[in-house]
């Protein structure tokens, strides 16, 4: 966990806490309206707010697609990235996720930590123990494993001839892959488009993270990095206070006749793709 002396007074519109944060002022931070003022008394009621994004959370220009940012419901108090000292028992260098408190801790040489909420695998699916990342990858294309068409054949048999990288598949515009022993465990720290599941238990047995935080972490790693994943005595010994945080939602089902029948229209990703708003409008003038 992160903890630490002070903390900030937060607004929805603020910078990724960068302070020292204590365990439990850390768990009642609450986000703030970002604007402050009232309505004007001839304001026009039927015009739209412009939606507010915690600082990190904003909508992401990648591989010629423009991520949606992630609304503020989903990443209330602690459920966002943060920063802070780092208390718990893995080395520097190296990733510690908490499946029963729903984080993962990129631990830094200082001392500290970046804190990311991540959503896991449903009971008896996670990967537990320690691995290694041996391999990381942009918009990776998706294929369920053939134990996951045996335990949940309604959900993944319709998909075994997996979706490639783009916006539909599951994996998300990153994904960094667990090695143990030199074997691929087939397990994946990975990003998503199920905001509800961060937090949550409700994969197949991955990790999963927002896109805009696996965006984060994939810049910061480097291949290979040791990752330890917390076991349930462990979690209880180091992070009581969140410990059982979440729920476990159900297996959602997908139509994949839909599902590929899109796919023929989409745009695969695009590494050489610009941001449109980084090029210079060009403005014509008579001569």
């Amino acid at each position: 966990m992160l903890t630490a002396d002070r903390i900030a007074e937060s607004q929805l519109g603020m910078n990724m806490i960068s302070d020292s944060i204590t365990r439990r002022s850390f768990g009642a931070l609450m986000l703030s309206s970002a604007a402050a003022c009232g309505q004007l008394p001839f304001s026009n009621p039927e015009v739209e707010e412009t939606p507010q994004f915690l600082e990190g959370y904003g909508p992401i220009f990648d591989a010629g697609y423009t991520l949606p940012g992630i609304p503020e419901e989903y990443t209330q108090g602690i459920n966002r990235r943060m920063e802070g000292f780092y208390t718990g028992e893995a080395e520097p260098g190296t990733i510690d996720v908490d499946p029963y408190s729903k984080f993962l801790y990129l631990i830094q040489e200082d001392g500290r930590a970046v804190r990311y909420p991540v959503g896991v695998g449903r009971a008896g699916r996670s990967f537990s123990g320690r691995g290694t990342i041996q391999l990381k990858k942009k918009w990776p294309g998706w294929t369920p494993t053939q134990n996951m068409i045996r335990t949940e054949p309604d959900v993944y048999g319709p998909f075994r001839r997996g979706i490639p990288g783009g916006l539909r598949s599951p994996l998300g515009a990153r994904a960094l892959y667990l090695y143990r022993g030199g074997r691929d465990t087939f397990y994946r720290i990975h990003g998503t488009n199920d905001l509800e599941s961060i937090g949550n238990s409700g994969s197949a047995g991955c990790i999963r993270m927002f896109n805009q935080d696996i965006i984060d972490l994939y810049n910061r790693v480097s291949t290979p990095m040791k990752v330890n994943v917390r076991s349930e005595a462990e979690s209880l010994r180091v992070d009581p206070e969140y410990f059982g945080r979440g729920v476990e939602l159900p297996p959602k089902f997908l139509d994949a006749d839909e599902v590929y029948n899109a796919l023929e229209t989409d745009t695969p990703p695009d590494f050489d793709a610009v941001d449109p708003a980084l090029i210079p409008e060009v403005v014509e003038s008579e001569i």
